[in-house]
């Protein structure tokens, strides 16, 4: 994602279901994105994790910083491979959560905020994320990754694409009239520009109560089998 300054930093959320903790692992991702031919990256990230009522924000700017911290990421075998980059690991209660990603000394740049299940095993999961963002054009459209587990099945999952009924939430120039593509590894699976334009997706989204607060909106739901896949939304001009 673009990674901005003040109301335009990069913010991921989630939520954690179940009755057990779930061990978590964030990572905010900025100068070894150089490497993959992704243009103008941030330079140093800061990464805070945010949760309900009595949570204790935890904030990282190096992942290094910390010994104990360092050591838990270390056995983890997904440590940041750039020093100015952040991570946070993490057991966490049942909620909702939220994390934040930005520039060091307020700078911008291209970044990725991740998230990991450290815990596939526990009485928990992770049942819905989402990415707040600034959606621009070409290399600044942005890009959700997620990897669906090791299991043997088809999943059921939704994407959605929200733009203008951010405004009611107080967000300040949302996207007028997004779009949506969920792709795999061998290209395009399905998109969508407006949520209802297929009545059978947009009685699937209905049906579970996903349903989009504005028809300009993008919904896809599908029934992948388990492989890496992205989906990305880009502003119409």
């Amino acid at each position: 994602m673009r990674v901005l300054t003040g109301d335009n930093i990069g913010i991921g959320g989630f939520i954690v279901t179940g009755t057990a903790p779930k061990h978590i692992l964030v990572r905010a991702i900025g100068p070894s994105l150089a490497q993959f031919g992704v243009p103008n990256p941030l330079s140093d990230t800061l990464l805070e994790l945010h949760g309900p009522t009595g949570f204790t924000t935890v904030k990282n700017d190096n992942w290094r910083d910390d010994p104990v911290q360092q050591a838990l990421i270390f056995a983890s075998g997904l440590q940041p491979t750039n020093d100015l980059e952040s991570a946070i690991d993490a057991t966490l209660t049942p909620s909702a959560y939220t994390a934040l990603i930005s520039g060091k000394n307020n700078t911008s740049g291209a970044g990725l905020i991740e998230l990991f299940d450290r815990d596939q095993a526990a009485l928990s999961k992770l049942a819905n994320i989402s990415t707040r963002a600034f959606v621009s054009t070409g290399d600044d459209i942005v890009i959700a990754g997620f990897i669906l587990g090791n299991q043997s099945g088809v999943d059921r999952i939704v994407v959605r694409g929200v733009g203008p009924s951010l405004s009611a939430a107080g967000v300040a120039n949302p996207v007028g009239n997004p779009t949506l593509e969920l792709r795999d590894q061998n290209g395009a699976l399905r998109q969508n520009d407006n949520w209802q334009d297929d009545s059978a997706q947009a009685a699937e989204l209905t049906a579970n109560g996903l349903a989009l607060a504005n028809p300009l909106e993008s919904g896809i739901a599908d029934h992948p089998a388990p492989r890496p896949l992205h989906r990305h939304a880009q502003r119409i001009e």
